[in-house]
């Protein structure tokens, strides 16, 4: 056996070599160079798993925002798309963000407004033949309520009219009309019910239903008078409804992230909706057999399978290139989005998920602007606008109807 000094000499290595040397060298020489061309395989293996794993140069450029797009429809695409760095997905190519001016909390209310059916109780000298009648049994007032056309009945002076009027100017009529018949009359007027100013809660709140105002009351209120939303509550689609109009309030941030200016007063009559979780659809609209809502499972829903439940591509030369995507954020908040699908459809890239009311339109050419996209598909949004996430109906249909 060598030694370790031994080993370490050339010349007693070269005194004491075996007579099979020359093969044990051939086999290192051998297995070194096997070893080398492994290394270099397994980095060239790296390089270009890395290269494939590099998202594609987005081959367009967004268009950037401006304050003014959030007061009018019209799109400025002058300088058409710019290189797109919000979305990681390598399908996307361009993305623009879009708002409405948010409906901001004023001062409250002034006092309470008489109305229909509200009912007051009206004490002259504490004679009830003069003023509202009471029950004799147990001296319980009944009041009087005020008629469709706002006015109530009193003894002796008959129908006043009183709507419109606060309880303090109401007060000053009713005693400057028994001023006329009585020397200093002394009068006091309450409302005992207030159903003049009805708030109509629909949707997943746990108790839904109509409450009445009795006092300014705003948006976080009114949620509270009904005890409170469901777990279930899709707050991304809730609205306050005012007439025929939904309102830019955004419900999702004040409930959310606290957004107290978004806790606006309401008015009688308003209507707050918040949709079920369970009924969330997207919509596919253009070159599509069968465009419509598409119903998502447990709220998901990739653009393929979508596409799949419309029919597929109604022409074969359909541009699956520009496939544009209107999302809404909140009611207030949105974006568009174009979409190459080519690469999805082709295996380059991964699945493109969709969010709830997200609006697909497949074009049968490549279009030149947002503005021509949503020339294409309102009249198709008109006819679902009930079923339309807030924030389209406002910045897409407010001016449409």
């Amino acid at each position: 056996m060598l030694t370790a000094a031994r080993f370490c000499d050339p010349t007693q290595r070269r005194e004491h070599r075996p007579a099979h040397a020359p093969l044990m060298q051939l086999a290192i020489a051998l297995t070194l160079a096997i070893a080398t061309l492994a290394l270099n395989g397994c980095t060239l293996w790296t390089a270009m798993s890395n290269d494939q794993d590099q998202p594609p140069l987005p081959r367009h450029r967004v268009i950037e925002s401006t304050a003014s797009d959030s007061a009018s429809d019209t799109i400025d695409d002058t300088d058409l798309f710019q290189p797109d760095s919000h979305d990681p997905h390598p399908a996307v190519l361009a993305r623009e963000q879009l708002s409405v001016p948010a409906m901001v909390a004023g001062p409250p209310p002034a006092d309470y407004i008489v109305g229909p059916n509200d009912v007051l109780y009206v004490n002259v000298f504490g004679q009830p033949e003069m003023g509202s009648p009471i029950v004799p049994a147990d001296n319980r007032a009944l009041g009087s309520r005020v008629d469709g056309s706002g006015r109530i009945q009193l003894p002796t002076i008959g129908p006043v009219y009183v709507a419109g009027l606060t309880v303090g100017q109401v007060q000053k009529k009713v005693q400057t009309l028994y001023g006329k018949i009585i020397n200093k009359p002394w009068v006091v007027v309450e409302i005992l019910e207030h159903r003049s100013h009805p708030l109509y809660l629909i949707g997943r709140f746990n108790t839904p239903g109509v409450v009445y105002m009795d006092r300014p009351t705003n948006l976080a209120q009114a949620i509270a008078l009904g005890d409170g939303l469901e777990s279930t509550a899709h707050l991304r689609g809730a609205r306050l409804l005012r007439g025929d109009k939904t309102l830019p309030v955004d419900v999702y941030s004040l409930l959310r992230s606290g957004a107290m200016d978004q806790n606006v007063w309401l008015q009688p009559n308003d209507t707050i909706y918040v949709p079920d979780e369970s009924n969330l659809v997207v919509f596919v609209l253009g070159q599509v057999e069968t465009p419509g809502p598409i119903p998502m499972i447990d709220g998901r829903l990739s653009l393929t399978q979508a596409l799949a439940s419309a029919g597929g591509f109604k022409k074969a030369n359909s541009e699956l290139s520009s496939v544009r995507i209107i999302r809404s954020l909140s009611t207030t908040r949105g974006e568009m989005i174009l979409v190459d699908l080519e690469k999805i459809v082709d295996g380059e890239v991964l699945v493109y998920g969709l969010m709830p009311g997200d609006i697909v339109y497949v074009p049968w050419s490549e279009l030149g602007d947002w503005n021509e996209s949503v020339a294409e598909i309102l009249p198709t949004l008109q006819l679902f606008s009930g079923l339309l996430n807030p924030f389209v109906q406002i910045k897409f249909l407010s001016d449409n109807d």
